[in-house]
């Protein structure tokens, strides 16, 4: 919440500074189109002498298209002042646990976070090669599906598609949950999004006890289209910072469709040339060059840190041919697409494997792991034709009926509730366990039971969780682990079955 007297203020300290007054010319809101600023410069900041800040998006001719962060209107006339300074956010680890708006107020009592240690600006060029990493950690988001699937690495783009309301938000919450209680810093921008929809997201970190480790960057369709259209910057912003600290960052951009229709919307008042579907030439620009900014990074004492971003983008009817979606598409490296038709028959979360790419998170993954996705990918398919196959009413022989009946298996054990959060080395030993036909669903009800039971013993039992580690970590490939477990299954059982936690 912008301070209106203090504002006033700063515009007299910086006219004396700069020495030029410039006055609005024209003003067709966000857009102002400011005389007089002869010296301005791209994402200057400026101030109106009523108060309100602004950032120079444009120099056409003798006049500079200011985007101003107010919903007020401002008269023809007002005067308007440079400051010489580029747009930059107040940085600090005091912002763990905060939620702010882009401007860095705080959305609960319209200050800023004290404690901040530096300023960066918002918009920055990409870093380059020289600085970067092969992406190598796999980024556990505690969902079997994906993580088996579509597996992700720590410092990849992996856009997150598909119709409104269908799980997307439900995901990257899960993803947060996984990776916040693994210690990485988790940064979720709402972008254009209702009020109560970043508030339920501020309620579910701190819900989990994970909120001390996230920042949440809120600009709600509400606010002005200034601080709608900066959100997404500012949310790398913090990214780069903790990714600077040699923290791991895990970075939730919801969503950029509202970017862009925002972007689009400032663009045609601007009088910008309007391209496919209206939208300005330089959108797939704009996003490229803000999603370039996550990657796997060098740090100047040794190591590495990675910022993984999952841009969140919507469809209409299930329509991924749409102009920003195959632009995203094409800047990440892979997608999941959230199927409403697999919504509506009930699976959750409703992702379509066949649709869905990871272009590099399979080079992380492990022997063991790459053997389970390799058997895994070709059952599916095998799966989906054998579905397929007994819709025409074909006779259901054992094959057909063995097939079918260990799909269902599996997709019991993909179905995840909100906070049904596995560790991969959990969701390892039990898809083993139903891929020797160990534990199955229909006949014994079990899969669940076993399921929370794992994970509960995992988290709090050691002797329980060495046991697991160590007959994962001592094999080389999938048959090595496959002939371990089943050896020592009743062994595994057997605990699960006494303990009741």
């Amino acid at each position: 919440m912008i301070n209106q007297e203090e504002s006033r203020q700063k515009f007299s300290q910086y006219l004396q500074q700069t020495g030029e007054v410039g006055f609005i010319e024209k003003v067709q809101h966000p857009i102002a189109h400011v005389s007089g600023i002869p010296n301005a410069r791209v994402w200057e900041v400026i101030y109106c002498e009523n108060g309100c800040i602004g950032v120079v998006m444009a120099l056409v001719g003798n006049m500079a298209e200011v985007l101003l962060f107010t919903n007020d209107m401002i008269g023809v006339g007002t005067k308007i002042c440079r400051t010489g300074n580029p747009l930059e956010i107040g940085l600090g680890d005091s912002l763990l646990g905060t939620v702010i708006d882009p401007l860095g107020f705080s959305l609960k009592d319209g200050v800023v976070t004290p404690g901040l240690t530096e300023k960066r600006e918002i918009d920055i060029a990409p870093p380059g090669i020289d600085i970067r990493e092969r992406v190598r950690e796999p980024l556990e988001t505690g969902l079997s599906m994906v993580d088996f699937l579509i597996p992700l690495g720590k410092g990849q783009r992996e856009l997150v598609i598909g119709d409104r309301n269908i799980g997307k938000t439900t995901f990257v919450l899960q993803s947060m949950l996984s990776q916040a209680k693994k210690g990485a810093v988790c940064i979720y921008a709402g972008i254009g999004k209702k009020k109560h929809s970043i508030k339920e997201v501020e309620m579910f970190l701190w819900g989990h006890g994970i909120s001390r480790n996230s920042v949440i960057v809120g600009a709600s369709s509400s606010d002005p289209i200034g601080h709608i259209f900066i959100a997404p910057y500012v949310a790398m912003t913090i990214a780069e910072y903790f990714c600077s600290k040699g923290r791991d960052v895990l970075l939730i951009l919801d969503d950029l469709t509202n970017h862009a229709k925002y972007y689009r919307e400032m663009s045609l008042i601007a009088k910008k040339f309007p391209g496919r579907d209206s939208y300005p030439g330089d959108v797939f620009y704009a996003h490229a060059r803000l999603l370039e900014r996550a990657g796997n990074y060098k740090l100047p004492g040794g190591g590495t840190a990675s910022i993984t971003c999952l841009p969140v983008c919507e469809t209409i009817g299930g329509d991924i041919s749409g102009y920003i979606q195959t632009n995203l598409m094409s800047i990440t490296d892979g997608h999941i697409f959230f199927d409403q038709d697999l919504y509506k028959a009930g699976k959750r979360p409703a992702i379509n494997y066949f649709l869905s790419v990871t272009r590099v998170g399979r080079q992380t993954q492990s022997k063991v792991r790459w053997g389970i996705n390799r058997e895994l990918s070709s059952f599916m398919v095998l799966h989906s034709k054998t579905e397929r196959f007994i819709h025409f009413g074909a006779e259901i022989n054992e094959g057909i009926k063995s097939t079918l009946e260990m799909g269902s298996n599996i997709n019991f054990f993909f179905d995840q509730a909100l906070e049904e959060i596995l560790s991969i080395n959990v969701q390892i030993i039990l898809f083993t366990l139903i891929w020797t036909g160990i534990l199955k669903e229909e006949s014994e009800g079990k899969i669940k039971f076993y399921i929370t039971q794992a994970q509960k013993l995992y988290d709090v039992e050691q002797d329980f969780k060495n046991m697991i580690d160590e007959i994962i970590n001592t094999c080389t490939d999938f048959n090595q682990l496959l002939g371990k477990v089943s050896a020592k299954y009743k062994d595994i059982l057997a605990i699960l079955d006494k303990t009741s936690i």
